[in-house]
């Protein structure tokens, strides 16, 4: 099992803690991470463009000129794409670009971004994250005693003052346990969490 080191929220080593090595010592595959992240932001698509084809563009029932002997090119419509205020070729349309992952493939993808940090050292573990009173510069205080500017801060769904706190601060986002996904864990350059979240996080995801 790998340990990392335990920190306070003044940055001073305290403690260390092992990891689980099924969540974050399993092989790195890149190619289902790409799918994960892939299939997160087609799922964060609304998918409600819309242009009209030339079938649905107003006017140009007539045909503009008669077929030969007018030394220009044939037209059938001047609603055509060709024509300036014509339709759109293969217009998009509303649609759906959500699609499904596997869970296992999923689980798999989360336990190779969780163990991609422990191997870049960007596993950051607290012994707790708690504050008196929701303010802005407090948080900001934490990251810089930790030496921390993007990161992705997974906290208790219930750490009012932690996620309010942090909410105002840019390359920052706070995250539930069961909210955590591929693509915001490979965002955020560090994954800071406190110990108990921490061992949430290796009973959930076991």
């Amino acid at each position: 099992m790998a340990k990392v080191a335990v920190y306070n929220m003044d940055g001073q080593q305290v403690d260390e803690i092992e990891l689980k090595d099924e969540i974050f010592g399993v092989e790195v595959n890149e190619h289902i991470m790409h799918a994960a992240v892939v299939q997160y932001l087609a799922n964060q698509r609304q998918g409600t463009q819309s242009a009209k084809t030339r079938a649905e563009v107003r006017g140009g029932g007539r045909k503009p000129w008669r077929q030969k002997g007018t030394g220009r090119a044939r037209q059938g419509s001047i609603r055509a794409p060709q024509w300036t205020g014509g339709g759109v070729v293969f217009a998009p349309k509303p649609r759906d670009y959500s699609f499904k992952l596997n869970k296992k493939v999923k689980r798999l993808a989360l336990k190779s971004a969780l163990t991609s940090k422990v191997q870049n050292n960007n596993l950051i573990v607290l012994d707790e994250l708690k504050l008196d009173e929701i303010k802005t510069k407090n948080m900001k205080k934490v990251l810089d005693n930790l030496k921390v500017s993007k990161a992705l801060i997974v906290t208790e769904s219930d750490n009012k003052n932690v996620i309010l706190s942090a909410r105002n601060l840019p390359n920052v986002k706070t995250a539930a346990v069961n909210t955590i996904n591929v693509y915001d864990i490979l965002k955020y350059e560090s994954f800071v969490v406190s110990k108990d979240v921490l061992q949430t996080i290796q009973e959930v995801y076991a």
